[in-house]
């Protein structure tokens, strides 16, 4: 009978452990204390980024209303969408609600569909507002009214 070899287990060292905070299944408390920090900073800095944000969309509908061609659609949806994935992450949940039923709108309607401009004004319209008041948070009841009157003008433009 032939002799067996030893078995001989190698287990490779778990990195990802490591450097989520060690072997003993902790977490880098500072790590997360820093990154919460990066995101305050990064949420007093919106209010500038949607100033900027805010002066683009008004020169993309501009643009849009001027010539309605898919190019001045493009640019008006990725600004919007711009502006939706800024908010999201910052004190301005209902500009990204109103930002993403303006991407919605841009974005779903079939090609070469005239838009009304009367709804893409309401939105951009909507945007200004809440930045000029400075409405943060999820709770300002008008600006709440005004979201679901815009998104059920969308969902009825769309299912045209």
């Amino acid at each position: 009978m032939a002799r067996q070899q030893p078995i001989e287990l190698f287990m490779p060292p778990n990195m990802l452990k490591a450097k989520a905070g060690g072997g003993f299944g902790g977490v880098d408390m500072n790590a997360i204390k820093r990154a919460e920090a990066a995101m305050e900073t990064l949420k007093g800095d919106f209010s500038g980024m949607a100033a900027d944000g805010i002066t683009a969309l008004s020169a993309a509908r501009e643009a849009y209303a001027a010539k309605a061609d898919p190019g001045s659609r493009a640019a008006l949806l990725r600004t919007a969408h711009d502006i939706k994935g800024q908010a999201a992450t910052s004190d301005f949940p209902l500009m990204g609600r109103v930002a993403g039923s303006l991407t919605k709108m841009l974005g779903e309607a079939p090609q070469g569909t005239l838009l009304p401009m009367k709804l893409v004004d309401a939105h951009v319209t909507a945007m200004q507002v809440i930045h000029r008041r400075n409405i943060t948070g999820n709770d300002d009841r008008i600006a709440l009214a005004l979201i679901a009157e815009l998104d059920s003008q969308v969902g009825a433009l769309l299912k045209k």
